[in-house]
């Protein structure tokens, strides 16, 4: 197991024999990276200062974007990569830095995947009426994580409706 070419290649045809390799092997960059090239949950199992790598992280989350919460902090914050995270699986959002939970961009770009990544966003994007609606639209069910005003405003609630007529259960009873 000591021998590089031999660990590389058995990483590169099955990216779980990281984790069970010693830990001199999984703080190994281009063995990490061959890991989460293949599978970005591989992250998981990376040691060091590589599950805060610019260029491992990237990768790993282009192949599973929840393989962010195996990030380090900081670069949960890294715009490109939670970008990168939340267009590959709208869910990550929840992993993301707390400045990310309000960035538009970021945030759109996740309900306009799956309406209910709202439930993620802080509410300075909860506040925002083009994320609201674009969660809606989506998915009207996402009407449930819409702040009150949002809940009573007639065009969102008629989008939420019209893609499923079920959110009425989230709409306030006087539509404004």
């Amino acid at each position: 197991r000591s021998d590089r070419e031999i660990v590389l290649t058995a990483v590169r045809k099955n990216w779980e024999v990281l984790k069970h390799l010693e830990d001199d092997v999984k703080s190994n960059r281009e063995i990490v990276l061959a890991a989460v090239t293949q599978n970005g949950n591989a992250l998981e199992w990376a040691l060091g200062d590589l599950s805060s790598d610019r260029e491992i992280v990237l990768a790993a989350v282009k192949r599973h974007g929840r393989a962010l919460q195996y990030a380090g902090t900081d670069i949960r914050s890294d715009r490109e990569i939670v970008l990168a995270a939340v267009t590959q699986n709208c869910r990550a959002l929840e992993y993301a830095g707390p400045d990310m939970k309000s960035d538009t961009a970021i945030v759109l770009a996740a309900v306009t995947q799956n309406g209910n990544a709202l439930k993620y966003a802080f509410r300075g994007a909860c506040l925002n009426r083009k994320i609201v609606l674009a969660a809606v639209t989506q998915d009207g069910w996402a009407l449930e994580h819409a702040l009150g005003p949002f809940k009573s405003d007639r065009e969102i609630v008629l989008a939420a409706v019209t893609q499923n007529g079920c959110a009425l259960r989230y709409a306030h009873d006087f539509l404004g």
